[in-house]
Parts: structure tokens; C-alpha cells; sequence
């Protein structure tokens, strides 16, 4: 359970849920098959706490969770903000159902993995481009959502292509008229962006792969990076969740 921006948030007046999806306790071991109505569960757990103003919630996700804050938001009615931190427009790595509706997962090519000189993998061309044609079905269909989307991203992100999917994502709201979104692009930030000061993290285990990989980032625009977006975040979150409350 990774629960550290939780305790933040909880720390500045966010009631919040650190919400484990896969490999605790009893649930999924992998993505390969996720289900929205879990995710729903929980929305509804924390609508019902009596600190919860209402009548809608928020969710942050960071890589494979941002994908599903982004389908939080367009499937789910009560999730009208979504914080997308390194994350892609499409739905990744395994199929996601909701309902009678199923996204299937954008692939992968291994082929394309590089081996840097430090030994370390560089995965981020390997997820496939959701654009190509055969990966249509995969992207989240964030123009139906009536919430609020933050996109966060890292443009040395070592993790897969988050500038090119962000780009996407913000070009499909607006060919449907959308302006419900915001977009914070950070150079040289790599794909683990954190709440202020927490250090910087340029490699580590990946446990899909099984291996280190690079996350990318270079220390001081990274970590720059993280002082400006934290506030923002918060910011973000107030905006949309506290104009919508029924206080």
C-alpha cells in the first residue's frame, strides 16, 4: 500500500482513502483483470462518511493508477476531479469492466525496451501509441466525463511516452468542446513526481518488469518540480471539490 500522499492530504484537511488495487491482502495479483464497480465501492464508502462534505470526491493516481483515475472520473458520476500524475489517455496493461463495458488494455512491444549504459532498463517506448488504430479501443473516453481533470507531466518521464498521451488526451477534450481539464508540463521531471521534498528517485525495481528501471528526471528540475506541483494539487482539489460541496 503506498499511502504517504494520503496522510499528506489528510494532513491539510483532505478526508482521504488510500485505496489498494492489486496484490494486498485479497485482492488481484495483476491488472490483467480490473473491475470499476471496486473502485466505485470505495467512492461510495467515503461519500457516506459523515466529514465528507459532498456530494462528489476526487482521486489522484500516479502511472497505472492515473489510467484509472481518468476512468474513475468518466464512468463513475461521483468523481468529479482527477488528479493524472505520469499517467496515459488509455486504459493500460490489463482489461478494466465496468459494468457491460469493457476497455481492454493497451499493449506493449518488448522489442523496444533499451538497455542504458548504467545497466539500468528504459521502458518508455515500450507501451503502444493508443492513437494506432488496433489500439482505438483502448483509450478512456475522458471527453463523455462531467468532471475535472489535472494532468501532471514529467517530460523525461523514462516510464512511457506521458507528454505524447497528455497531448492526446487534452486534443481529444477539445475537438469534443471540453475545457474541463488543466495541463502542468515540468522539463527535465521524470515519471515519479511526489509531494514536496521527498527525494528524488531516478531508478528502482520495477515489479512488472522485474528488474530496475529508469524513471527518468534530472535531481534539481525534478525536485523543483515536485515544490510547484504539490501546492497545485491541493489547489486543484479545493477548487472543484469545495465548489461543488452542498456546505
Amino acid at each position: 500500500m503506498v499511502e504517504h500522499r494520503a496522510s499528506l492530504l489528510a494532513n491539510h484537511g483532505f478526508l482521504t482513502l488510500a485505496l489498494g488495487y492489486f496484490g494486498f491482502d485479497d485482492l488481484p495479483q495483476d491488472f490483467t483483470n480490473l473491475d470499476l464497480e471496486y473502485f466505485e465501492e470505495a467512492v461510495n464508502l467515503l461519500r457516506s462518511h459523515p466529514k465528507v462534505k459532498g456530494p462528489g470526491v476526487g482521486a489522484i493516481g500516479i502511472s497505472k493508477g492515473a489510467d484509472l483515475v481518468l476512468s474513475m472520473t468518466t464512468f463513475l458520476p461521483h468523481v468529479i476531479a482527477a488528479v493524472s500524475i505520469g499517467g496515459c489517455n488509455a486504459n493500460t496493461l490489463g482489461n478494466l469492466h465496468y459494468k457491460d463495458i469493457t476497455l481492454p488494455g493497451l499493449g506493449v512491444t518488448i522489442e523496444r525496451v533499451k538497455f542504458l549504459e548504467s545497466k539500468l532498463v528504459d521502458i518508455s517506448e515500450v507501451t503502444n501509441d493508443p492513437m494506432e488504430e488496433e489500439n482505438k479501443d483502448c483509450i478512456i473516453p475522458i471527453e463523455k466525463a462531467e468532471g475535472h481533470f489535472l494532468f501532471v507531466v514529467g517530460e523525461d518521464d523514462k516510464n512511457w511516452r506521458t507528454p505524447l498521451y497528455a497531448q492526446q488526451a487534452v486534443k481529444k477534450l477539445k475537438e469534443n468542446g471540453k475545457e474541463n481539464y488543466e495541463l502542468i508540463t515540468y522539463p527535465e521531471a521524470g515519471h515519479l513526481l511526489e509531494p514536496s521534498y521527498f527525494p528524488f528517485c531516478y531508478a528502482s525495481f520495477h515489479r512488472l518488469v522485474g528488474q530496475p528501471v529508469a524513471w527518468g528526471g534530472k535531481v534539481k528540475p525534478h525536485a523543483l518540480a515536485q515544490i510547484d506541483l504539490w501546492p497545485r494539487v491541493q489547489a486543484f482539489l479545493r477548487k472543484h471539490l469545495e465548489h461543488q460541496s452542498k456546505l
